[in-house]
């Protein structure tokens, strides 16, 4: 088979990759076997749905690590709170649930302060206020 990538991969790090019988698969590292050269994935994803869920193991030299990102927006929060749920992952759960009251706080105030100051912008994508 061929090599997807030969970064180093650790516990936790979310990857895309491949099994023996050639599925391609996406989730999260769950152990790393570095004598044997293998990884075991908890299968988020992958186009063998009767895998989803559960866990593989794989060459690890056939997996890529993914970038982190950051999720600032409220859908995006939500949505990695469903995976907290899913995975059972009570300390990831709390986590997003206090950057979600965050999230929801700044807007609230935002929203206070946008009221005090009613504004508009027009068109041309210039600012003025409502007398």
């Amino acid at each position: 088979m061929d090599r997807i990538s030969n970064s180093p991969v650790e516990v936790g790090d979310w990857v895309k990759g491949k099994t023996k019988n050639g599925e391609l698969i996406y989730g999260y590292i769950e152990a790393v076997n570095s004598l044997q050269g293998t990884v075991k994935i908890k299968v988020m994803d992958c186009d063998n749905e009767q895998i989803i869920g559960k866990t593989v193991e794989t060459l690890k030299h056939w997996v890529k690590k993914l970038p982190m990102s950051t999720f600032d927006g409220e859908e995006p929060i939500k949505a990695l709170i469903d995976l907290a749920l899913l995975t059972k992952d009570e300390s990831w759960f709390m986590e997003l649930s206090a950057k979600l009251k965050s999230i929801r706080q700044v807007a609230k105030e935002s929203e206070m302060q946008n009221a005090s100051h009613p504004s508009f912008q027009n068109r041309l994508g210039t600012y003025g206020t409502r007398d």
